[in-house]
């Protein structure tokens, strides 16, 4: 519970920039349409500010939560207790600079729509984003988890990153230092802030990319159930295996627990048929992790991110 010291100078912060709302549904702000309030929503109006409000948050000793676009959670039904910080640039906030060897630097905030940026530079027909075109989320989030899809991922052209530190301080780090691999940046075990990144891409012949850009966008439609409110592909891939064909096997498709349901047309999906709670899908999620490995032997391993992390 935030006492009413700590927010009156939270609202001083906020009184004449950004975003302040108290008591505020995560079920409006998650892709999934599920969790309860948080005891604090704040949305910075730029890098300034979120310093300032980190700085502030130890101060007061008030938990922080980091939110970019809410759509790889899953939020608890009683909420989230203190400040959910949520990183939102609108409008985006990306520069494309040529280097004297012909590749393109694009320097992106992280605030800004992964799949925004992907078709900005796929439509300056630039290669190696096509696979983000529709990965929803932001930069800074799919940087985090080293997104990825249909064979492409962030640290295939991601170069370094500027990260507001546990301190407070802001720096640059080389992709090298992120140990990126497998939904996987030291990023959480630093307790990093991206800030923003460059991306290092190279130029491609423009309708090639475009052409693939619609055909991976045609698989998307034809496999995803994109017309639920999901959390993406719910689990890793576990090493030799496809998690939602495990899934399938195991004879759990459609299988459903309150208004959770692994979706019928792609097992790796957990949706939300119609006013499913957190604890439905959790359920449904253990469910699952029993099942198949009572069958295979193939422990899986979630994906999305539950918050509060418990």
């Amino acid at each position: 519970m935030i006492t009413a010291k700590q927010k009156n100078r939270i609202e001083a912060l906020y009184r004449e920039r950004g975003t302040c709302l108290w008591n505020e549904p995560m079920a409006a702000h998650t892709s999934f349409h599920i969790g309860g309030p948080a005891d604090v929503y704040l949305v910075p109006a730029d890098d300034a500010q979120l310093a300032e409000t980190v700085r502030l948050l130890r101060d007061l000793g008030v938990p922080l939560t980091l939110l970019g676009n809410g759509s790889n959670v899953l939020v608890a039904d009683e909420g989230i207790p203190g400040a959910v910080l949520r990183l939102e640039d609108k409008p985006a906030k990306m520069t494309f600079t040529e280097t004297a060897d012909g590749t393109v630097l694009a320097e992106v905030s992280a605030g800004t729509s992964l799949s925004g940026f992907a078709r900005e530079a796929c439509d300056r027909g630039l290669a190696d984003m096509e696979y983000a075109t529709g990965i929803p989320g932001t930069v800074g989030g799919g940087i985090v988890m080293n997104a990825g899809a249909y064979g492409g991922e962030i640290k295939d052209s991601l170069t370094e990153v500027r990260v507001l530190t546990k301190d407070g301080e802001i720096e640059t780090l080389p992709a090298e230092e992120l140990a990126l691999s497998y939904r996987y940046s030291r990023i959480p075990e630093r307790g990093d802030i991206v800030l923003g990144a460059v991306f290092t891409l190279r130029k491609g012949d423009r309708e090639a990319i475009r052409a693939k850009v619609l055909e991976l966008s045609a698989k998307r439609r034809e496999k995803q159930p994109l017309e639920f409110p999901s959390a993406g592909s719910t689990f890793k891939r576990p090493v030799g295996y496809f998690a939602g064909k495990l899934i399938e096997d195991a004879g759990l498709k459609g299988y459903t627990v309150g208004g959770a349901q692994v979706s019928v047309k792609h097992s790796g999906f957990v949706i939300n048929k119609g006013n499913a709670t957190c604890e439905d899908v959790k359920t449904l999620i253990r469910d699952v992790q029993r099942i198949v490995f009572d069958r295979f032997g193939v422990a899986l391993e979630p994906e999305v991110r539950f918050l509060p992390n418990a």
